[in-house]
Formats: structure tokens, C-alpha cells, sequence
């Protein structure tokens, strides 16, 4: 059976080079990508949502095969369905379904059938196909649809899908195709939402349930979100983040009648805390010009300390600006500082603009006290960061860096950072970090 596309010329270009033209326009070629179990991507019309899922779906590393559920707007064919065979056509070409897990997850799952009813004119899984084949033409497809069920049926589905991932030992990224609050004015619509999203990133589906009910949220693909969550847990997620919200009001220009879209990955990997205060304090000061304040403090974030923030575009340097000694009251504090610092006032490179935001990485090194060093024979390139001074004159340099392999080349560095002719007396300095990614 070759699946025709249903909204092909509605919600996305049916020419092949406009649509390959569109999609280029909304995903990110030099994104930071990260090796992920799952993600949320929306599925409206591009014009309206097609940033946020090119956003999150150029932020993935790419596996053979896309487990895609979506939520049935349709009310056809089976309530949990699922097509094992056949392929899906696209103005792009075709996605052949990926028959062997297919087949899998159904013998896993008590609720899944196969059935094609429910898929004919099914928009939510159809829309996430151009992005993935503009990415990887040869990419392959499991597509399940899900209708209105118990929190105890979506999360056997998730389990279900877990355990034939693990029975085949397949390379898979699942995909959750929901959009978020529908048609309420842009302030209730945040609101709700941020609650709802709130309990994704604490990979707690159950509690995502109990928001949805109890705030009406109107959040039409709950049902793969919780059957992704429970899957992902079990293959062992342990983190999740969001890449981008906006609302159709931010496309249209109209906030009286929104509709939410969410692109959010679950990764297996975890972020620290302080690397993620470092994104959250960029991303708030870029956005809004406005300082941000940690809700609360780690351990970690509670001492004081210097502290470095280093910032990488598509893994090259973009920023780094830090403290030798602490100069606010915490780590919390100084991180969001020199974060900040390091993405608008780093002289080597002009201020972060927000459409680079989603290409960021960033790393903070917490420094010990320095100490002082009678020679270079107690240093060590990879070991120790170095402080090189000659009356007021300070040059620093930070440990295990790429290209700095020797004490010679770091001590340079230094001299060269501080104005210090090579000649000059100097007196050194040794410091540990310890690395928050």
C-alpha cells in the first residue's frame, strides 16, 4: 500500500522545490546536534508551526528509523492504530515503513492493531515527513495513531514500544506529534502551556495528565507526548529541553485566537544544572533584554567561586568571558554574569543575535583558588589552568583546551593575553576546574 498524502498543498507546498525551498528557510544547517531517544515536534501548517518543528528536528542527530504517533483528528479506523507495512508518499518521494520494528511493537503492545483507517487522512504524522527527508532522503517510518484512552493504556503503548526497540536493538528516534493550547487569546495560552511543558521536562507524564484535566488544556497530541515520555524513560532518558515555543499569534500578528506550538527533545544524556542556567540566562537577556534569576540553587550553585562561561556555535568558539576570583555573592550569580558577558561582550565577536540561539552550546568551568607556583615544572596543560602576572598584568588560561597541549604554549598564551613580553619576570599561578556541560 503506498499512503497518498492527504494535505499536500494545504498545510505544506505540493512542489517538490518549493517545499525542499520552504523547509530550508525554517530549519537550522548549523544547529548543535544532540543524540536524542525522542522528541515533540508540532504538526500545523508550516506557515504557522514550521519553525518550531525545524527548529527541534535540525537540533537531532539521525537515526534509520522515525517512530512517529500522532493523535487521530480524523475519529476513523482503529482507536490505537498502527501500519506495519507499505510506504507513505510525499511531494519528496516516498517513506517506506519500517516492516520489521513495525511488527515488533505491535507483537509487544496489547493495544496496537494494525490498520490503515485511521493514517488515510491522518495530517499529524504526514507533516513531520518533508523535514525528516529533506535530512535524510532514505530515512524509514513506524506511524501510529492514538485516540482518547486511559493514562494506563498510553503508557503501555510507550513501554510496549521500549521493549521491541530493546528486542531488536535498533538505532530509532521516537517522535511525538502534538500542538499545544488551541484558540484561547496568547496569555491564556502561555500560561497553560508553560504548565504543560513544565511537566514534560520533568519527564512525569502522569502529571502532565493531571495538568491537561485539571486546566483544560486543550492539547490535542497528550496521548503521544505520555506514550513518548514512558517510552523514553525506559530506554533511559534522563533529560529534556525545550528548543523553541511560540504561538500561530507570532506568525499571524492576531493574539486574540492562538494556537501553542512546542519542538522539545529527551535526551539520554544529562544537562547541568549550571550549564543549563548559563542557556537560560543568553537566551532570557538576548529575547528580552532582561536579567535572569535562577528559581534555585544546586549545591553547586550556592559556593563562591570564579567561574568561566565559554560558549560554542557549531562547536566553534562564540564567547568566553570569566571571573579569576568570584565577584558576586554565588556561583548562581556569577554564572548568569559572565554568561551573559561572554555572549554580548566578548570583543572578538559581536553580540549573540536571537536567530543564533538554537545553535549554542555552553560550558562553565568553576575555578579552585588559585595557587602559586615556583616553576612551570609543577604545571600541567591538561591538569592545571594557568595564571601568568607581572605587576598588574594578569593573562589566564583555562585547562584541556583544544590545540594547547604543552605548559610553553599555555604560559604564551598568557603573555600574549596580558600584554607580557616574553622576556619579562613573571610569576605563575595553577588553578583546577571542574567542567559543567
Amino acid at each position: 500500500m503506498i499512503r497518498q498524502p492527504a494535505v499536500a498543498g494545504q498545510f505544506y507546498p505540493d512542489s517538490p522545490d518549493e517545499l525542499r525551498v520552504t523547509i530550508a528557510d525554517l530549519v537550522g544547517q548549523e544547529a548543535v546536534k544532540e543524540e536524542v531517544i525522542g522528541l515533540v515536534s508540532p504538526h500545523a501548517g508550516y506557515i504557522y508551526s514550521g519553525a518550531v518543528a525545524g527548529a527541534v528536528i535540525s537540533r537531532i542527530m539521525f537515526k534509520d528509523t522515525f517512530v512517529i504517533m500522532g493523535p487521530n483528528h480524523t475519529g476513523m479506523g482503529r482507536p490505537f492504530s498502527i501500519m506495519t507495512q507499505g510506504k507513505w508518499q510525499t511531494p519528496l518521494g516516498e517513506v517506506a515503513i519500517d516492516s520489521e520494528l513495525a511488527r515488533q511493537i505491535l507483537a509487544e503492545s496489547y493495544y496496537l492493531e494494525e490498520d490503515s483507517a485511521a493514517h488515510e487522512y491522518e495530517h499529524s504524522i504526514e507533516v513531520q515527513l518533508p523535514f525528516l527527508q529533506y535530512f535524510r532522503p532514505d530515512v524509514k517510518l513506524v506511524p501510529i495513531v492514538l485516540s482518547h484512552a486511559t493514562s494506563d493504556a498510553y503508557k503501555e503503548i510507550g513501554r510496549g514500544l521500549a521493549r521491541a526497540i530493546r528486542e531488536l536493538n535498533r538505532e530509532v528516534v521516537i517522535m511525538a506529534s502534538s500542538d499545544m493550547t488551541h484558540f484561547e487569546p496568547q496569555e491564556s495560552a502561555e500560561k497553560k502551556d508553560k504548565q504543560a511543558i513544565s511537566a514534560i521536562l520533568d519527564l512525569d507524564e502522569d502529571e502532565l495528565l493531571k495538568r491537561v484535566g485539571r486546566l483544560n488544556i486543550s492539547m490535542c497530541g497528550c496521548a503521544p507526548v505520555v506514550s513518548l515520555i514512558s517510552a523514553a524513560k525506559e530506554l533511559g532518558a534522563k533529560t529534556a529541553e525545550l528548543i523553541r515555543y511560540q504561538t500561530s499569534g507570532d506568525t499571524s500578528g492576531d493574539y486574540s485566537r492562538v494556537v501553542g506550538y512546542a519542538g522539545i527533545i529527551i535526551m539520554g544524556k544529562e544537562i547541568s544544572p549550571l550549564a543549563k542556567l548559563a542557556k537560560e540566562a543568553v537566551e532570557t537577556y538576548v529575547r528580552q533584554g532582561k536579567d535572569y534569576q535562577p528559581p534555585q540553587l544546586t549545591l553547586e550553585m550556592r559556593k563562591r567561586a570564579g567561574v568561566f562561561v565559554s560558549i560554542k556555535k557549531s562547536g566553534r568558539l562564540r564567547g568566553c568571558i570569566g571571573t579569576f576570583e568570584p565577584c558576586c555573592e554565588n556561583v548562581a550569580q556569577e554564572t548568569v554574569t559572565n554568561a551573559i558577558s561572554s555572549a554580548t561582550g566578548d570583543p572578538r565577536f559581536p553580540p549573540v543575535a536571537p536567530d543564533e540561539l538554537e545553535q549554542l552550546s555552553y560550558n562553565v568551568d568553576v575555578l579552585t583558588q588559585p595557587e602559586p607556583v615556583e616553576s612551570k615544572d609543577q604545571l600541567d596543560a591538561k591538569k592545571y589552568g594557568v595564571i601568568v602576572e607581572a605587576g598588574l598584568r594578569r593573562g589566564l588560561l583555562l585547562p584541556d583546551l583544544e590545540g594547547v597541549d604543552s605548559v610553553e604554549q599555555q604560559i604564551a598564551i598568557c603573555r600574549q593575553k596580558a600584554g607580557i613580553e616574553s622576556d619579562e619576570p613573571i610569576n605563575l599561578y595553577r588553578f583546577k576546574v571542574k567542567r559543567y556541560e
